[in-house]
């Protein structure tokens, strides 16, 4: 057994109801030192964070190639397991897909999110049986690879506002007999909507927390599996990179910059 096929059994069994494996999302490789550092269990990536790190906006605009580095240069930069977050796929068709799982593969990740929803101005999701093909897609080109890809098929119905629970667990079956191990469902953060999903999916649930979501204990209870911060850590560091340039400009202080992390021990983090 190779070290990548160990470290992809070790995130797939992280996915336990009740006991979830919480994801502080990262976009480079020190940010995903501090979360190691901090005692995560494994790294995901933010495809938003890393989009707007390398000048692109979310949304399948960055492109495979550029993405595929940043999740590389992860990999070489932490112990533990990580999943790459390939927004739709970076690719028009199934076996387009299946390239980009086979180069996130290829670089060390163990993990992908494949979003079913349509990039554009106007909320759209695939239909389910394109979108059926495209996870069964990556789930062949992970075997093929010999490595157990733990694939979370991100369903963005309540994301977008294009479904309810219906919907939500009709396509997440549909995703599961595709191949997806898990499902992911952004947008919901209601109590008795998310203990309805997880009753009705008969696998990992993934929800995406934040302010105003339940604390991991409360998520926990209802059962999901997976909990992740998504962008939500990114934005909060741009926030400040915000704050500090208003303040700089502005009154000519720097308060905003009150409880950074200091340079030695950022870059001791980094040192090999």
């Amino acid at each position: 057994m190779t070290d990548q096929q160990s470290r992809a059994d070790l995130f797939r069994s992280l996915h336990v109801p009740g006991t979830p494996v919480v994801l502080v999302n990262a976009w480079d490789a020190a940010s995903a030192r501090i979360v190691a550092a901090a005692g995560a269990r494994a790294v995901a990536t933010t495809s938003a964070g890393v989009a707007w790190s390398l000048g692109a906006p979310d949304g399948d605009v960055l492109g495979r190639d550029l993405a595929t580095d940043v999740v590389g240069r992860i990999v070489g930069t932490v112990s533990v397991p990580v999943s790459a977050d390939i927004e739709a796929g970076y690719g028009a068709t199934p076996e387009q897909v299946a390239e980009t799982v086979r180069a996130v593969l290829a670089v060390g990740a163990v993990g992908v999110n494949i979003e079913d929803a349509v990039a554009g101005d106007v909320p759209a999701l695939r239909d389910v049986a394109e979108q059926s093909a495209r996870l069964a897609a990556a789930r062949s080109a992970a075997d093929r690879a010999g490595v157990p890809l733990y694939v979370n098929a991100r369903i963005d119905t309540f994301l977008r506002g294009l479904g309810g629970v219906a919907e939500t667990v009709d396509r997440a079956a549909a995703y599961l007999a595709a191949g997806a191990d898990g499902v992911f469902v952004p947008g919901l953060v209601d109590p008795d909507t998310i203990e309805k999903l997880v009753a009705n999916i008969p696998a990992p649930v993934n929800i995406l927390a934040g302010p105003g979501a339940p604390a991991v204990p409360e998520l926990a209870r209802l059962g999901v599996a997976r909990v992740s911060l998504g962008s939500a850590v990114a934005e909060g560091a741009y926030a400040v990179a915000q704050r500090a340039a208003d303040e700089a400009f502005g009154p000519g202080t720097y308060g905003a910059l009150a409880g950074a992390l200091d340079y030695g021990t950022i870059n001791a983090l980094l040192r090999p």
